[in-house]
């Protein structure tokens, strides 16, 4: 049976908003896309090689997947690893307003929280969503997620969409592994440790 991982760009405080650029996502007036970008280094480009050599298919949300779809294909280097895995490998997209898509491998999974369990049986490897604010709510909140990847990087906001929301189920994580490139950015590796305990320091 496949995992179901979760690769996330976060700042500091937790905002996962339009890390790439300017206009990917503006969505309530953000101003700060492209917050990422100063602090990509080699070491980081090596980590995303690595998760991504692990997929066997792709879980993603519309708006991640429009800009998957009008980058990677157009990146046509054999050695490039990431272009390769997105464009030979299947993709699921969650879409609510879509059907049909161009990019090779993509179709549409409509009812994310009754699918995911097929798509783990259908697969013995893993199956990775990236990025994709919305569709991570919805996997955090049914606790569909195996391992949370995040490479959270030192820059504060202060705005945007967080990944970890309202609508989050308290739970706890166990830390796998955790390194930090030359840039200051903390690669750390969660997975599930069951449900939320809490205790008490007070002495009486």
């Amino acid at each position: 049976m496949a995992e179901l991982t979760l690769t996330m760009f976060l700042t500091l405080d937790g905002v996962m908003q339009a890390p790439g650029g300017p206009s990917e996502d503006t969505t309530g007036d953000f101003p700060h896309g492209g917050w990422l970008v100063p602090h990509a280094d080699e070491e980081m480009g090596k980590t995303m090689d690595d998760i991504f050599s692990k997929a066997e298919a792709f879980l993603l949300g519309r708006t991640t997947y429009d800009i998957f779809a009008a980058h990677w294909p157009r990146i046509t280097d054999t050695d490039e690893l990431v272009a390769n895995q997105l464009s030979s490998l299947p993709k699921y997209v969650a879409s609510r307003t879509q059907t049909t898509f161009d990019w090779y491998g993509s179709s549409l999974i409509q009812d994310v929280v009754g699918e995911v369990g097929e798509l783990k049986q259908r697969y013995s490897g893993e199956i990775q969503a990236h990025g994709s604010c919305g569709l991570a709510q919805t996997l955090i909140q049914h606790d569909l997620i195996d391992e949370y990847r995040l490479l959270i990087f030192p820059v504060i906001l202060g705005t945007g969409k967080r990944l970890f929301g309202s609508g989050t189920v308290p739970s706890m994580l166990k830390l796998v592994s955790s390194s930090n490139t030359s840039k200051g950015t903390i690669v750390s590796v969660y997975r599930r440790a069951g449900k939320l305990q809490t205790g008490s320091f007070a002495l009486d």
